[in-house]
């Protein structure tokens, strides 16, 4: 032993100064971490926000450009429908003043920013145009399907963006109404394209577009993004704008966008892929254009300035953390030594401390198997309720078997009712004829929603509970039932004659498992007489102050006693192929909403009664 420390002790001493430097060091890593992606965090939303001012000054320039651009050619239709050579030639038939007026729009157009001038007859064909010459002239197209045409007679004025149908080019139309709203003459129209525009945002280098109200891409510096769309289009939006050939035959498919952040109403990070680059972040800003149902839109790339200034952020906060480390380590050390001192005078103490507990030892150990004692007694009372709750489990088990045994015979029925009507369909559909199909899938749909019924029993037994009974038409219970069996019983139903049901009457339970409890009466009464050739089966309906009599009668050979008595046990069937658990769950569902089942059988046939509870 070494003066005033065992070398044991000393070791321990050194391990725990061992363990204290690899926890400092875990610790400032954590530190280091947490700092960096702080740093991190603060850093991107610094320079985001400078990037979404950025966006928005350039957003806003482009905004005024565009508004410049669209206000110069609108002035020229309302000019020209107060002009007296455009009334004229829509009054006058005559070619020469029609050819007048073109001379005059050609003269007009190519003193403006405007791409095309005509003017349009009431009939919607086109009388004169600026482009008379060219091949593509519009002269003697019919533009009536235009809502720009429609527009303007109705209101006196419209615009609309759309792909020209001769010159294929897209532009904006703006038109004004020659004439009175009670008689008007005809329409001038100026359409307007934004080839120009779109070469000086290309130039930018950065993808800007513009949109309308139905989000598709109007003008864009991307080309290949034209007439496709930000979100996806509603069926009756892309309906109409399909039959008004406002972009031709365009698919209208959704941009390369996926949206990765939300940071204002009109403002979002997303993902895009411009053509010819690969994925890339982009800070989108969205800018309401004036006087118009359009919204500007600007991409502005991200990746490279926020990596850029969190790389700066992080190279300072890791300059901070190091000297900050340095000073922690030295106080560290400091620290340790300190306590070495302390922790050999404790060590001191704590050996005399040890020779009196060894004193004691004897008595805890005895302590120690007393506790031991009772704690294999606990784990054995432990291991008892194990074996129970198993008991309990096996038993829960060999009921749900039972259940969905009975699950599966009722889900047969519906099945086979589905296949019948999927064999109908392809059979109208070999004759496209699409009416019956769309009405066999609605009925596939409603067998499907029975199938999960039924099932809601085997559910029902897990959550130990049931569906509570409501007020159910009987007549829609007994009309359900019949249809499930009308593909079972092709060509025989006819021998099921039910008696008059009053509208209105109503029983407690649920539709669907009340329908379960006649499809197996109907059908067992339809078997049973199915070596007949003049049986039959007849359904009556009773009612009476408080219950609902349902009797199902048969003309068959009746039930043999051996199988009567065990009725509704489970799997007693006087059936080849079945399960006998029809009538028990029958009898179960009707038990269920108050109500129950009563049988009488003899060599005349078989009655079944069902009492069923009356609604208020």
């Amino acid at each position: 032993m070494r003066e005033g420390l065992p070398v044991a002790d000393e070791k321990e001493l050194v391990r725990r100064a061992r363990r204290g430097w690899i926890a400092f060091a875990l610790a400032a890593l954590a530190i280091c971490t947490a700092t960096l992606y702080v740093v991190g965090v603060y850093a991107r939303g610094s320079a985001l926000s400078a990037l979404e001012v950025q966006g928005r000054t350039d957003a806003n320039l482009k905004v005024a450009l565009l508004r410049a651009v669209l206000e110069r050619p609108r002035a020229l239709p309302l000019l020209l429908s107060h002009d007296r050579d455009v009334a004229e030639a829509l009054s006058d038939a005559s070619q020469e003043k029609r050819e007048a007026l073109s001379r005059k729009l050609e003269n007009l157009v190519a003193g403006t920013n405007a791409s095309v001038l005509y003017v349009v007859g009431p009939d919607g064909v086109t009388i004169s145009a600026s482009n008379w010459r060219e091949a593509t002239s519009f002269v003697g197209n019919d533009y009536a399907f235009r809502s720009y045409f429609s527009g303007a007679m109705q209101n006196g004025t419209a615009e609309h963006f759309a792909l020209g149908t001769v010159s294929k080019r897209p532009g904006l139309y703006i038109s004004q109404r020659v004439g009175l709203a009670s008689a008007p003459l005809g329409v001038v129209v100026v359409k307007m394209e934004f080839e120009q525009l779109e070469r000086d945002w290309r130039d930018a280098q950065r993808p800007a577009f513009v949109v309308d109200d139905n989000h598709v891409v109007l003008i864009t510096s991307i080309p290949s993004w034209r007439f496709m769309t930000t979100e996806a289009l509603a069926a009756e939006n892309l309906s109409a704008i399909r039959e008004s050939l406002q972009f031709g035959d365009a698919p209208l498919l959704p941009l390369p966008f996926s949206a990765a952040e939300t940071l204002a109403p009109d403002a979002s990070i997303i993902r895009a892929v411009p053509p010819g680059n690969s994925a890339a972040n982009y800070l989108r800003i969205a800018v309401p254009v004036a006087s118009t149902a359009w919204s500007f839109q600007y991409l502005l790339p991200i990746d490279a300035p926020l990596a850029g200034a969190m790389r700066e952020a992080r190279l300072i906060a890791v300059v901070a953390l190091l000297l900050l480390m340095a000073a922690a380590a030295v106080w560290l050390r400091r620290r340790q030594t300190a306590r070495m001192v302390i922790v050999r005078e404790q060590m001191a103490r704590e050996e005399l401390e040890r020779r009196v507990s060894e004193r004691t030892r004897d008595l805890s150990l005895a302590r120690d198997r007393l506790q031991a004692e009772i704690t294999n007694h606990r784990v054995t009372e432990a291991q008892l309720q194990v074996v129970q709750q198993d008991l309990v489990n096996a038993n829960r088990l060999a009921i749900l078997g039972q259940v969905a045994a009975g699950v599966a015979h009722e889900i047969n029925q519906p099945v086979a009712t589905i296949r019948a009507y999927a064999d109908n369909s392809k059979v109208f559909l070999e004759r496209q004829q699409t009416r019956p199909v769309a009405e066999n899938l609605d009925l596939i749909a409603g067998l499907t929603e029975r199938i999960g019924a039924i099932t809601e029993d085997l559910k029902a037994l897990a959550r130990k509970g049931r569906t509570a009974p409501e007020p159910v038409e009987l007549r829609d219970v007994i009309e359900g039932a019949l249809l499930l069996l009308r593909s079972r019983f092709t060509g025989r139903l006819e021998m099921l004659r039910v008696g008059p049901i009053p509208e209105g009457m109503k029983v407690l339970g649920t539709r669907l498992r009340l329908e379960q409890v006649f499809i197996n009466l109907f059908q067992n009464a339809l078997e049973a007489i199915e070596a007949q050739d003049k049986g039959g089966v007849s359904v009556s309906v009773e009612a009476s102050r408080e219950w609902i009599t349902v009797t199902v009668a048969d003309s068959g050979p009746g039930i043999p006693p051996d199988v009567l008595n065990e009725l509704f046990e489970p799997f007693n069937s006087s059936k080849e192929q079945g399960l006998g658990l029809g009538l028990v769950i029958s009898k179960d569902i009707v038990t269920d909403y108050g109500g129950h089942i009563e049988v009488e059988s003899g060599e005349g046939g078989t009655r079944f009664m069902v009492q069923l509870k009356k609604a208020d």
